[in-house]
């Protein structure tokens, strides 16, 4: 039998180098596998640390919401307010975002969030981010209106006032300074059935009924609105007052309304103006005489509140003491919503002279939207928007 003769010098060192580049192919895509997968678990946590930014940015907006500013907007795309980049309260990253009014009561919160190391600009790629819509709407009072005047006391009404439950527009008010325009026929005046009401010839009170005898009127109905008593209310007013002598009027400075100045109670005789969207509310921290000319919003009076002249207000007006009025001037003194004065004294509300006293669910309303904070609507109210 022949011999084949076989050189197989080398070839341990061949199969050893190949072992050796499979082995450092297996241990790179391992070391590959491992690096993506941290980098994946390093991204998915600033994914949601940007996310709880943005979650906590919507909360800080709502939490810290200013009416003065964010009620007045016009409907989107008119107006909108935007947040420049600006860090959390807590320090775990920044935030930038947009708030777009759109309608009366509901509003868009767009915000979008880093986490701290993307904010930082440490992380190459840009880092994370993430984006959040939540809706908001207006958290209105629950203020109880079931009449143009609601009163714990007695009546007085002489010469030719007027307390009128039938719905009305303010004069020089449209559709589009309200939501809905006519409401139900509310009560002239609302009082207990202890109370008594004194009016003089001529037709004084207009509603349905023109005055309602409310077993359920009592102390608490001038204490607590809802979840928010009087005391809380006050707090929220962004005008406070000491008792007095007061003429109010809008005031512009450099063409903008001068909300800093504590005279200014808005423009309601003029809607369109530039202080026509400014619905402060005031708390007055004792008695008050308004001798003109005109203010809206939420009023709050500790002790006495008295009109004289021709003074207009548009809103609500809740008096812990007793009010009273005094037509004439140019003009008849009106008060444009609804009225609750408790009168603990018992004392006589006197409205004289050429006072009326016109329920309006527009300007009511108005007041509300215009001064209200908003809150997460509860039916998903949030997405994310990328």
């Amino acid at each position: 039998m022949k011999r084949v003769l076989r050189d197989e010098r080398g070839m341990a060192l061949a199969v050893a180098i190949f072992a050796l580049v499979v082995a450092g192919a297996l241990i790179a895509g391992a070391f590959f596998a491992g690096n993506q997968e941290q980098r994946v678990g390093q991204n998915s946590v600033r994914v949601q640390q940007s996310f709880g930014v943005g979650e906590a940015a919507i909360n800080e907006v709502a939490l810290n919401w200013n009416p003065l500013v964010y009620n007045a907007m016009r409907v989107y795309p008119l107006d909108s307010f935007v947040f420049a980049t600006r860090g959390t309260l807590g320090g775990t990253g920044s935030y930038s975002g947009v708030i777009r009014k759109l309608n009366s009561q509901l509003y868009l919160v767009d915000m979008t969030g880093r986490d701290r190391a993307s904010a930082g600009g440490t992380i190459s790629g840009g880092g994370a981010r993430q984006r959040l819509g939540w809706l908001m709407r207006i958290r209105l009072l629950d203020i109880g209106i079931g009449g143009a005047l609601t009163t714990k006391g007695s009546i007085k009404l002489a010469g030719n006032a007027m307390v009128d439950g039938r719905d009305h527009i303010p004069d020089g008010w449209t559709s589009a300074n309200c939501d809905t325009i006519g409401d139900t026929t509310k009560a002239g005046i609302r009082a207990p059935d202890s109370a008594v009401v004194t009016t003089g010839s001529g037709p004084h009170v207009a509603g349905n009924p023109p005055i309602l005898k409310d077993t359920s009127v009592h102390q608490s109905t001038f204490e607590q609105f809802g979840d928010v008593n009087y005391t809380q209310l006050a707090a929220l007013a962004t005008v406070q007052l000491s008792g007095g002598n007061y003429k109010t009027n809008p005031v512009l400075t450099g063409g903008a309304c001068d909300k800093s100045d504590l005279t200014n109670w808005g423009d309601g005789m003029n809607p369109a103006g530039v202080c026509g969207s400014y619905f402060p509310i005031v708390h007055v921290a004792g008695d008050i005489t308004l001798n003109g000319d005109q203010g809206q919003g939420i009023l709050l009076v500790d002790g006495d509140l008295e009109i004289q002249g021709s003074y207009q207000y548009y809103g609500i007006v809740l008096v812990k003491g007793k009010l009273k009025t005094a037509g004439g001037g140019a003009t008849d003194a009106h008060i444009w919503g609804a009225v609750m004065a408790e009168n603990v004294d018992l004392e006589l509300n006197s409205l004289s002279g050429n006072a009326t006293l016109n329920y309006s669910k527009c300007a009511v309303t108005q007041a509300l939207n215009m001064t209200g904070i908003v809150a997460p609507e509860r039916s998903r109210g949030w997405s994310a928007l990328y």
